[in-house]
């Protein structure tokens, strides 16, 4: 792959931009203009999820931008709730509530209850072209080998937490092999980590802020990376990542720095 290259290809063909804006925990009421401002920079990639709560805001300035719908990848994903017992229902509302004609990509949020059942229904929609992708989030090795077993489609995406202090090579390394696409969220640890030292020296040195380099350094893995701010400025530099490349000897230096660190719950470990 071009380390240039803005986009890159599913297992089924389908063109995913390789940095998107991350929308968890934007207020419904302000996400729209977040949206406005990312599309604006360059994005062509937005992640909500029904969890969120921001569907609809994410929709309306979708809606209300001068970028053709075809343009914009649109990622929601169906709620770790009742919603694993219904989730073609559960999709037509999220699809109501953005108010577009079609998803992009649609993911499992959680390897929760009933979750084989609720990819057969994915599997579906898929077929019946409403979603032009599907993939799960939060699915260890164990669980993506489950999918051999199911004998249907594999998921084209695994979104997880990835960051340069929770790199999860071996994670990465299997999803490649299976021909599923990696996508990074929280990659900027949620700020708990990015003024480590390291990333502030390395930063210096190729004028970058310490956001770019973090995004750089998945970018360079291939990764779908997700960074997410309400911020316009850090929106606006958090896309400025195609311009520079990190060298190897400084993207070895990145990945020293892993310890299994989770922003998601502070404290905690993944060990996958």
């Amino acid at each position: 792959m071009n380390n240039t290259d803005k986009t890159i290809k599913l297992s089924k063909g389908v063109e995913i931009p390789r940095v998107g804006l991350g929308v968890w925990r934007i207020d419904n009421s302000m996400v729209s203009e977040v949206v406005s401002w990312a599309l604006d920079a360059g994005y062509r990639h937005v992640d909500t999820a029904k969890a969120y709560g921001n569907e609809e805001g994410v929709g309306k300035a979708i809606n209300n931008s001068s970028i053709k719908r075809e343009d914009i990848f649109v990622t929601t994903k169906l709620a770790a709730t009742n919603d694993f017992f219904r989730a073609e229902k559960a999709f037509y509302e999220s699809l109501q509530r953005l108010n577009l004609e079609y998803i992009d990509l649609y993911i499992l949020h959680w390897p929760f209850l009933n979750w084989k059942n609720a990819w057969k229904t994915l599997e579906k929609i898929y077929k019946d072209g409403k979603v032009r992708a599907i993939g799960v989030s939060n699915f260890g090795i164990k669980q993506l080998e489950e999918f051999k077993k199911l004998g249907g489609m594999k998921p084209m995406i695994n979104q997880v937490e990835l960051s340069p202090f929770l790199n999860r090579k071996k994670l990465i390394e299997y999803c490649k092999s299976e021909g599923i696409a990696v996508e990074a969220y929280s990659p900027l640890t949620r700020g708990r980590r990015i003024n480590d030292e390291t990333i502030s020296e390395i930063a210096k040195k190729y004028n970058k802020s310490n956001a770019q380099i973090m995004i750089r350094w998945g970018l360079q893995q291939d990764l779908i990376m997700l960074p997410k701010s309400k911020n316009k400025s850090h929106v606006e530099s958090n896309i400025q990542v195609f311009d520079f490349e990190i060298s190897t000897e400084d993207m070895e230096k990145i990945d020293s720095l892993n310890e299994n660190y989770s922003a998601l719950i502070p404290g905690w470990s993944r060990k996958d």
